[in-house]
């Protein structure tokens, strides 16, 4: 994300929370108090956001100091302090909720992503997110998962040709689906792979015999997977994708597969928990 976009995002979050403005910190706190605040972690998590919770002060107060005291990525204990803020009092107080806000989001994903990734100990295969992400928020919250050591699959529809099962009823099946996408990538999608989503072994030889550089196995079983490994016999790129969760991903990533897709990362994290405790200078 651009630093303008990034900023844009943060004046439509602002906006949404301060509307006509904070009255009760302009009732309350003198105009001229200035204040100092630490953001803390309440329990262990990888640290993902501080750059969005930075800029979150830095639009409301372009005065304000922010010093992040741990870096990107990495996963700290409870009532560790990840960053020092000091401006206005008012200031600080104008953007502690969406500064939270950005931040135990980006958190939540980057540290489930790494509970994942600790069941792949030892293993070859990558983990994938997938494009389950908050609409408007996908760029950071992709980020979020590589903090948390995953890699990204697609950003968007136009980073690659994904054929799956919705596509091939459409199309009138998986050769037909994948000859045409190999007969028009050169003039629209020059040097993108072909990934089929595919059920079984017998789809696995059909996608493979039409072409595809990779396939997706699509909710099957450990067990089934395995078939589709041995069919496959390296001659393309399989992800395994649906029904996975951390308690069975290592069977997965066992059976051989290059990478396993998890929605979950982003659609199903829970927010981090961390505070921001302020006090006057």
């Amino acid at each position: 994300m651009s630093p303008e976009a990034l900023r844009g995002l943060v004046e439509r979050a602002l906006a949404e929370d301060l509307g006509r403005g904070d009255f009760t910190s302009q009732l309350t706190i003198p105009e001229y108090l200035k204040a100092q605040g630490n953001l803390t972690a309440k329990q262990e998590l990888v640290v993902a956001g501080l750059p969005m919770a930075e800029t979150v002060f830095r639009v409301v107060d372009g005065s304000v100091e922010f010093h992040p005291l741990q870096e990107e990525g990495t996963r700290v204990n409870a009532r560790t302090k990840l960053a020092r803020v000091t401006g206005s009092a008012a200031g600080l107080l104008a953007g502690e909720r969406i500064a939270l806000n950005f931040l135990q989001r980006l958190c939540g994903i980057a540290t489930l992503t790494r509970r994942y990734l600790e069941q792949l100990s030892g293993l070859s295969v990558k983990l994938l997110d997938t494009r389950k992400t908050t609409p408007g928020l996908r760029a950071l919250e992709k980020y979020a998962v590589r903090m948390g050591g995953g890699c990204n699959h697609r950003m968007g529809l136009d980073d690659g040709i994904l054929i799956k099962n919705n596509h091939l009823a459409l199309a009138g099946g998986i050769r037909a689906a994948i000859e045409r996408a190999r007969a028009g990538r050169p003039v629209v999608a020059a040097g993108l792979p072909i990934e089929v989503e595919v059920r079984s072994v017998v789809e696995l030889q059909e996608a493979m015999a039409a072409g595809a550089d990779a396939v997706l196995l699509d909710n099957m079983a450990p067990a089934k997977v395995r078939e589709c490994v041995v069919a496959a016999a390296g001659r393309v790129r399989l992800e395994v994708s649906g029904g996975v969760n951390a308690e069975n991903i290592r069977a997965y990533a066992e059976t051989g597969v290059d990478c396993i897709s998890v929605g979950a990362l982003t659609h199903s994290a829970q927010a981090a928990d961390i505070n921001f405790l302020i006090e006057p200078l």
